[in-house]
């Protein structure tokens, strides 16, 4: 089987993570029990987690002239992910400040430092992108960005699927040309001023769509098909920061391998379960085996 060509536009971040049995409230200082720094941003974690999947992948996206920039495009390299299109901006680049409670929980502030000059796609990106099978997008990048990316994937036949997160305005042209959307009940909450417990509303912006429910599992739709809910795989959650992540990539990877869909969802449920047992984003996320193993258990 050819190997997927995956192309992810998208945010790049130190995630500063510190860990504690319960989060803070607010105006409340809790001690903590560890504290990392790791690689992260939507776009750099679903492009590792999608070369982990099986997939090839090339990143666009933007890091700052800064330390926290060089300790990212090594990282993401050293997982193989093609860079050769990443840029390097004058100034910080995104930092993600992550606090993971007890239970798994997680609560993060994002500041986009380089990631909000990722503007104007060079002849080169929009050709990387052109090339794949399927492109991946989110939203912590500037929303005209993505909607550049996925009008000249549209153009091509390559296969769009975004990642609507964080919650923000899409505009029309970019749902227009998104094949697969993937959201969790907030995010469709947003998105269609309806409760997050309605996943056909979703139907009325986009041809398919995913609704992430964590624990619960999802429900995936179609134009014209019976909805279909997937069950969520039973692990014991350490970290459930970057399950999202891995869940979109491995969608993508599988999708672009020819998997019927609702197939896809239930080995992108396995890859969500297989992240969460571990702490951290980029070190969390899934290797194919691991992927594989949960995905063949019996639900």
């Amino acid at each position: 089987m050819p190997q997927t060509r995956i192309a992810v536009v998208g945010s790049a971040n130190m995630d500063l993570v510190g860990t504690a049995a319960a989060l803070p409230r607010p105006w409340e200082t809790v001690l903590g029990d560890d504290f990392v720094m790791l690689p992260g941003g939507k776009g750099a974690n679903q492009a590792v987690a999608a070369v982990r999947a099986g997939a090839s992948c090339v990143f666009l996206g933007a890091i700052g002239s800064d330390a926290f920039g060089v300790t990212l495009k090594a990282r993401i390299t050293a997982a193989g992910v093609d860079t050769g299109h990443l840029r390097v901006v004058y100034g910080a680049s995104g930092v993600a400040l992550v606090m993971v409670g007890g239970a798994g929980e997680h609560a993060i502030l994002v500041t986009p430092g380089a990631n909000g000059a990722f503007t104007g796609l060079t002849e080169g990106e929009l050709a990387a992108v052109r090339e794949a099978d399927v492109l991946v997008a989110q939203l912590e990048v500037p929303v005209e960005t993505v909607t550049a990316a996925a009008l000249a994937a549209r153009s091509a036949g390559t296969r769009v699927v975004l990642n609507a997160a964080p919650v923000r305005p899409v505009p029309a042209e970019l749902l227009a040309a998104t094949d697969l959307l993937v959201v969790n009940e907030t995010e469709a909450q947003a998105l269609t001023g309806r409760g997050g417990d309605e996943p056909g509303a979703l139907l009325e912006l986009v041809p398919r769509a995913v609704l992430t429910l964590g624990g619960a599992g999802a429900w995936y739709v179609e134009r014209d098909r019976p909805a279909v809910h997937v069950p969520a795989v039973k692990v014991d959650v350490v970290d459930s920061t970057a399950a999202g992540d891995a869940f979109t990539a491995a969608l993508a990877v599988a999708w672009g391998e020819g998997r019927e869909l609702v197939e896809a969802v239930h080995w992108a449920a396995a890859a969500g379960a297989a992240c969460v047992r571990k702490l951290g984003a980029s070190v969390a996320l899934p290797h194919r085996t691991e992927i594989d193993e949960l995905f063949s258990r019996p639900v």
